[in-house]
This record gives structure tokens, C-alpha cells and sequence, in this order.
């Protein structure tokens, strides 16, 4: 008598991923067009290796990658000169506006269906940024944060800037009643129609506190992907002072508050500059704008 096998196999038919059919993921990825906003200044030593990591990343998605140049004062825009990428855009303050400023202004100007703001900074990699987009992808959600996790791919530059990162994520979950792990992230994508709805109007690095603030208030939470952390690079600025403490509970009480800053409306849809001060073309970046 022949023994019974052990274990029956049965083919069964694939499921679809999340729930979905294949090709319905297929068409999101079609759809999906991402642009990278990058504001910078004085980065003349990491700019060309940073924007070097962004393009040569594959996304599975159309994407560009706008850089504004808050009004440098060293070679940041000859080196921003020398690079030859189609999907490459630099624009040029004539003056210091803040890195708010530069964002929104990055903003206006993108064509595509998701913002993702990516910090000029080789303390992060770029490698994480595919897996950013992997939960838009799949249709679980429309924001995503790049985590830094302690423990996690993660080397922060002292004990005071990590406590007064999460010191201050702290004062955002209590205020909102959420359960932010990193406010501070230099790694956040929004759809891009989203962001135009936000009304940020902070021309300094306080616009992604205002960003974050006004989500949570609105009942948005970000899905967190946990991303390294590289902080021991001499380039990049990491300490919180108690100036940028203060600034940034300012701003999460106006928001929760329902008070406004005195930005102008121009500033508020990332419109505040002038055609003369923006150089649309890589090759009049040497001149002065």
C-alpha cells in the first residue's frame, strides 16, 4: 500500500499585492512623476557628490531634480555649472532668502505628482529614497518620512542633538496628538497638490516644522520609513541651538493655535522672487543673476 504523501501541493492563483491587481501597481508607477527639491547654499565642497547620488539612484519613476541656490557665496554655482543631466534644473537667488524661501520656490516650479524634499546633505543617502516611495506606490498612503531611528542605520553627531530632536518631536506629539518619530527629517515627500494646500509661509529652516505642524493639525500623519543617518560629516550643520529650539515651538503653538506668521501672500504659494533673480538655465548660472 502506498504511504499518503506528507504534504498535499496546491497550485493556487497568485494574490494580488496589497490587494491589488499587478497591473494596477503598474499604472501608479507610470503615474507617479517625482520631484526632488533641493535648496542650497555655500556647498561648494558636497554639492557635486550629493546631486552625483540623487541622479544616479534608480527610481522606476520619472523624476527631476530642482536645485535653488539661496544666494551662495562661494563656487556652489560653478559647480552646479559643470553638471550635465537632462533631468537637472538649478535656479539662482540673487540675495540670501532662507531655506524656506528656496523650497517654495523649488515648489512653484516642479511638474511633477510628488514633492520630496531631500536636504543637501551627505549625512543622507539617497539609496533610501526608492524605498520612500514604495508605500505610495503600493496605495497605502500619500506621506512618507524618512526616519531616523537611533540603533537603526543611524550615527547622530552628539547626545545634545539627538535629545533635542526628540525633545521637540515630544512637544509635536503632545501638541497634536500624534506619534511623530523624527520632526526634523531632511527626507519628507507630499503629493505635490497637497503641499500647494499647506499655505507654508516660514522663509527660514522653520518651514518644515510648519510643514509638519500643519498636517497633523489637519489630521494627515506621515508613514515613517526608517533611513540612515550618517552625522558625523563636517559638511553638514547639526547642532539645535536653543535660538532654533525656540523658533521651532513658536512655531508648532501658532499653528496649533490658529494663528498666522505676517508672510506675504506671495511668499505663501513659493512665488516670492523675482524673474531677475533666478537664472533658469544652467549656462547663465556663472553670471550674476
Amino acid at each position: 500500500m502506498e504511504a499518503a504523501p506528507l504534504v498535499h501541493e496546491q497550485v493556487l492563483p497568485a494574490e494580488p499585492l496589497y490587494g491589488e491587481p499587478l497591473e494596477s501597481m503598474l499604472d501608479r508607477i507610470v503615474a507617479l512623476r517625482l520631484s526632488i527639491l533641493m535648496p542650497v547654499r555655500n556647498a561648494e565642497a558636497i554639492i557635486t557628490r550629493v546631486i552625483s547620488d540623487v541622479l544616479n539612484v534608480g527610481y522606476g519613476c520619472p523624476m527631476e531634480l530642482i536645485v535653488v541656490d539661496d544666494g551662495s557665496t562661494d563656487r556652489t554655482v560653478d559647480r552646479l555649472a559643470e553638471i550635465d543631466d537632462g533631468r537637472l534644473t538649478v535656479f539662482r537667488h540673487q540675495g540670501s532668502r532662507g531655506k524656506g524661501t528656496a523650497l517654495l520656490t523649488a515648489a512653484s516650479v516642479a511638474t511633477g505628482s510628488h514633492l520630496l524634499v531631500f536636504d543637501a546633505d551627505p549625512d543622507y543617502s539617497a539609496e533610501d529614497i526608492p524605498r520612500i516611495l514604495r508605500p505610495v506606490l503600493a496605495g497605502r498612503c500619500q506621506v512618507v518620512y524618512g526616519t531616523r531611528l537611533s540603533g537603526y542605520h543611524a550615527v547622530y553627531p552628539s547626545r545634545r542633538y539627538a535629545r533635542g530632536n526628540r525633545l521637540l518631536t515630544l512637544a509635536a506629539n503632545i501638541l497634536f496628538d500624534a506619534c511623530l518619530s523624527d520632526l526634523h527629517t531632511g527626507l519628507r515627500l507630499v503629493p505635490r497638490a497637497m503641499f500647494g494646500q499647506l499655505a507654508l509661509r516660514e522663509p527660514g529652516a522653520g518651514l518644515g516644522t510648519e510643514m509638519t505642524a500643519v498636517m497633523l493639525k489637519r489630521g494627515v500623519r506621515p508613514f515613517e520609513v526608517a533611513v540612515s543617518y550618517y552625522g558625523g560629516s563636517p559638511s553638514a550643520r547639526h547642532e539645535i541651538t536653543w535660538r532654533d529650539a525656540i523658533d521651532c515651538v513658536r512655531i508648532l503653538l501658532w499653528v496649533r493655535l490658529g494663528r498666522r506668521t505676517g508672510a506675504s501672500a506671495g511668499r505663501l504659494r513659493g512665488q516670492a522672487y523675482d524673474s531677475a533673480a533666478i537664472c533658469p538655465d544652467q549656462a547663465s548660472l556663472s553670471e550674476a543673476c
